[in-house]
């Protein structure tokens, strides 16, 4: 059985994992919502949840914002109630795509007075970030067509450059722009940014705050995720990750359940360019932002992120474990197969003593979520929260509750 060394111990205790506050509330598929006793109402409750799953976890010290779903008033109040509660503001994530005007796209509408309507929210939403003293902005557009010839593909593509150019530029310094990319969903004849050749052009065209963001359920079957996060990682443009799971498309699903070793192996790739000898590459790995993207629709909300962050640490703790000179040596002989084995072998480990063991080191419960489901917290919220009927990010209003 492996034990924590100092090396590991080290290594584990610099995993930072950031929930999104939309994994709190009531959230669900196009089809249904299903709602859930003590499921976060507004932005408050969502960050009181947040706060549960790095209390027991060590390892979750933010919470991404959708905005307008988490809209408020104050933004630095937002950040310090935040910061009371142990956590900090992450991501800032635009909403582009809900409002009727939003039908034949946002930035790349054909009308311009629409465009300048979107990209007037993403400036708005650089400042949320500079009240709140987020360092990411996580951009994901609907944007595209569904039929030949319902619009002119080039002129989206300027349009799509224009914005991104104009919200760059705006950024605070230290600050930067996560692009993400879809292959289709809502736009299913072509998606202006389809895929991450396209978000990482736009990126080295738009300047070095630019990085692309790989969510893990926005690409074609079969894609080798973990080969594009190489590529990204050696251009210096990999900015940060979406984490979920994904059966047939974006399912949204709880990251590492539907294919651990996929996930297994991105953090192999991570793990290895973190030591890279390319200080570019190096730098890039270290800077990654590692973030949770799921709509929890049958599963309780809190329980839900607590497996989702688990099964991240759980992943990275094997990547950690990879026999690096085994797997060099094997590599350069051509021993296929010797190769293989010294990532199966790391994966095939039993983590979860090493991980009880560095929580213990930590004052951390061994069991993260035996702890949540023992501590009472979610009957409380359930009690104290009631059932909101009604899903979709946005906050449900009082007098739809029922208790």
């Amino acid at each position: 059985m492996t034990h924590l060394t100092d090396d590991l111990n080290a290594a584990l205790s610099r995993q930072r994992i950031e929930t999104p506050s939309w994994g709190y509330g009531n959230s669900g598929t196009r089809f249904k919502t299903f709602a859930a006793p003590g499921a976060a109402r507004d932005v408050y409750e969502k960050i009181d949840d947040a706060a549960e799953v790095h209390r027991l976890t060590g390892i979750a010290p933010s919470v991404a914002l959708h905005i307008p779903w988490d809209e408020v008033g104050d933004y630095a109040a937002l950040g310090t109630y935040a910061r009371e509660r142990g956590v900090s503001i992450g991501a800032i994530n635009p909403n582009v795509f809900q409002d009727d005007v939003y039908r034949l796209g946002s930035v790349t509408h054909p009308d311009e007075a629409v465009r300048d309507q979107a990209t007037t929210h993403l400036l708005e939403c650089v400042e949320v970030m500079k009240q709140t003293g987020s360092r990411d902005l996580s951009l994901w557009f609907a944007d595209g067509t569904n039929y030949a010839g319902q619009d002119d593909l080039r002129r989206r593509k300027h349009a799509m450059r224009a914005a991104l150019k104009r919200v760059h530029d705006a950024l605070p310094d230290g600050a930067r722009m996560l692009v993400e990319y879809k292959l289709f969903e809502p736009a299913f004849y072509a998606t202006d940014l389809f895929d991450w050749g396209a978000a990482y052009a736009h990126c080295v065209a738009i300047g070095e705050k630019a990085q692309v963001l790989v969510d893990l359920g926005h690409h074609a079957q079969g894609v080798n995720i973990e080969q594009i996060v190489a590529f990204l990682l050696d251009e210096g443009r990999l900015g940060g990750f979406h984490f979920n799971a994904r059966r047939y498309a974006d399912d949204d699903l709880i990251v590492g359940t539907s294919n651990p070793f996929e996930l297994f192996s991105i953090y192999a790739e991570l793990v290895a360019a973190e030591h890279a000898d390319d200080q570019v590459t190096r730098a890039t790995a270290q800077a990654v932002a590692y973030m949770i993207d799921q709509s929890h629709n049958i599963e309780p909300k809190v329980e839900a992120m607590l497996q989702s962050v688990l099964n991240c640490q759980e992943a990275y703790a094997g990547a950690l474990l990879i026999d690096r000179d085994a797997l060099r040596e094997a590599q350069q002989a051509g021993d296929v197969l010797a190769a293989h084995r010294a990532l199966t072998d790391a994966f095939k480990t039993d983590v979860r003593p090493l991980l009880a063991e560095w929580r213990d080191a930590h004052g951390l419960p061994a069991d993260p979520i035996a702890a949540h489901r023992a501590s009472g917290y979610q009957a409380n919220v359930s009690r104290e929260r009631g059932t909101a009927q009604g899903g979709g990010g946005y906050p449900v209003k009082e007098t739809t509750l029922s208790h």
